[in-house]
């Protein structure tokens, strides 16, 4: 143990760059609020980026996002309980999913971070920011929401979450799926085909056991009221083809935020960050840059 941290050797891995540079990416577990929870850690430098993934997902959702801002910061990104390779422990709810990653944030930052969350991780963020402002330096949000799961659609996700409760995530289930979280010109793109079985294996990937983070996330509470207490640079971006959470839905948090900006990528879904990773790295970096 070292500062609280379960540092497992075999978790760890070395690249070594042609250049001669060295670059380490640990990979160890973290007691946090109760539960173990996996992350991985990349780059170095004064600021840190924690990343936070969406639901159904892990860390590796964002990758190449890892890859290109560990260059010149510090990166972590992390599993949420019952997901990824995290513990599978309850309660599932959103507000216990937060204060997880108050807990992990304290425990591996001496200072503020920029908070990145797609989806479920913005719903993780927003919580954050308007509850501890001082863990959260800048917020940004990709592809979510302020409010609670629209009524409309809950009789299909529950319908999902119960055949995956007895079956697991069989091959129909994982289709429907891909459907809600990439853009319909994503999946129709025949150069994104080795790309789409890779992230529908991920999805199949999953176990029984994720119908607990499903239900956290299915029931979980609005915050639209909170929303007026995020005093942090703000930065909200959506795809203008995601079906889960409409453009609307990325409008109405930047009014609610004082000060937040807005950014519509054209051609992406529910799951930008892996379908238009260049231009999603380009606007970190540059967001970055400012704040830096």
């Amino acid at each position: 143990m070292e500062n609280g941290r379960n540092l497992n050797l075999p978790f760890f891995i070395f690249y070594i760059h042609y250049s001669t540079r060295y670059s380490f990416i640990f990979m160890p577990t973290i007691q946090a609020n109760g539960v173990k929870l996996f992350y991985v850690e990349k780059g170095s430098g004064n600021e840190t980026i924690v990343f936070s993934h969406g639901l159904l997902w892990s860390h590796r959702m964002f990758q190449a996002q890892i890859d290109f801002l560990s260059k010149n910061y510090r990166v972590i990104a992390y599993d949420h309980r019952g997901q990824g390779q995290s513990e599978v422990k309850g309660p599932f709810d959103l507000e216990t999913v937060a204060e997880d990653s108050a807990a992990l944030i304290t425990e591996l930052s001496q200072g503020p971070v920029h908070f990145a969350g797609l989806s479920m991780g913005g719903f993780v963020g927003m919580r954050l920011a308007a509850r501890h402002p001082k863990l959260i330096k800048s917020l940004i949000l990709l592809e979510t929401s302020a409010n609670s799961e629209p009524v409309e659609n809950l009789p299909k996700y529950k319908t999902l979450n119960g055949i995956v409760k007895w079956l697991g995530v069989i091959p129909p289930v994982a289709s429907k799926v891909m459907h809600i979280m990439f853009a319909e010109s994503w999946l129709s793109n025949a150069a994104n085909t080795a790309s789409i079985k890779y992230w529908k294996k991920e999805l199949a990937s999953n176990k029984k056991t994720i119908t607990g983070p499903v239900e956290g996330v299915i029931y979980r509470k609005g915050i639209e009221d909170e929303l007026s207490k995020i005093s942090c640079p703000t930065l909200i971006i959506v795809g203008d083809e995601d079906v889960a959470t409409k453009p609307e839905k990325a409008k109405y948090i930047q009014m609610a935020i004082t000060g937040a900006s807005l950014q519509l990528i054209s051609g992406a879904g529910h799951s930008s960050c892996i379908e238009k990773p260049e231009i999603v790295n380009d606007l970190l970096a540059e967001w970055l840059k400012e704040r830096t």
